[in-house]
């Protein structure tokens, strides 16, 4: 029962699938971040659909693969990335940088970085191909269960950071690793014969490359807000396509 508690918070949070999610608090919230790279794989094979419709490598395939992307997770990551861009790139103290993010319009920083990301995504997922974007989901979600481990903090004292942040156990955040790991490994295994370290890298880079991204932001504002999990969805899902397109 508790374990599904979490499942359902994850799926209702982290997507538009319709799910009754009966208990908020930061207890479930610790099982639903701890969860969450497992929902990758599942938003990554109904998003990359067009792909098979259209062609593995297609790069219309791929444009509607990530438009689609968008739509089962509402945009939230998106719109999170933007807001994070903005309120990094204004070079404001915390509290303005957060009160910048906060805004619902979108400024330069946002628009320069979701363009970019976007164009990045579609073009490594075109090189990559369909996998790539079940690899990348996966790391994406796993971005967050780091992002939400202990000793994390929260920018602010409200809003979904504050729910999350810190409710992840370390050894369930290896744990989850090793098992996203071994997932991305089967992967591999079985559409890159000779090169089952493809996966599991792409899985690696894109974790990287959001843990990066969380130490700066974590330095800059103090801790993690809902944009903060967005944003680093974002980046690792662009990074771990980019590294499945490059060691593949």
């Amino acid at each position: 029962m508790r374990l599904m508690e979490g499942l359902r918070f994850a799926v209702g949070t982290l997507s538009v699938f319709p799910v009754r999610v009966e208990r908020v608090d930061r207890q479930v919230a610790g099982r639903a971040m701890t969860l969450a790279p497992f929902l990758g794989p599942v938003l990554g094979l109904v998003a990359g659909s067009p792909l098979l419709l259209t062609g593995d490598r297609s790069l219309l395939g791929a444009a509607l693969a990530v438009g689609l992307l968008a739509l089962l997770t509402r945009g939230l990551h998106l719109d999170g990335l933007a807001d994070l861009a903005d309120g990094l790139g204004s070079g404001k103290p915390p509290g303005q940088a957060l009160d910048i993010m906060k805004k619902s319009d979108i400024g330069p920083f946002g628009v320069m970085t979701l363009v970019l990301t976007l164009l990045v995504q579609v073009a490594a997922l075109a090189e990559a191909g369909f996998w790539a974007l079940v690899t990348a989901c996966l790391a994406g979600r796993l971005a967050l269960t780091w992002a939400c481990r202990e000793g994390v903090a929260a920018a602010r004292p409200d809003g979904l950071g504050a729910m999350v942040a810190g409710t992840v156990r370390r050894p369930a955040a290896w744990l989850v690793t090793l098992a996203a790991l071994l997932i991305a490994a089967l992967i591999g295994l079985l559409t890159t014969p000779g090169a089952v370290y493809v996966a599991p890298g792409a899985v690696l880079a894109g974790l990287g490359a959001a843990l990066l991204l969380l130490r700066h932001a974590g330095r800059r504002l103090g801790g993690v807000t809902g944009d903060v999990l967005g944003a680093l969805v974002e980046t690792a899902t662009a990074a771990a396509l980019v590294a499945y397109a490059v060691l593949a």
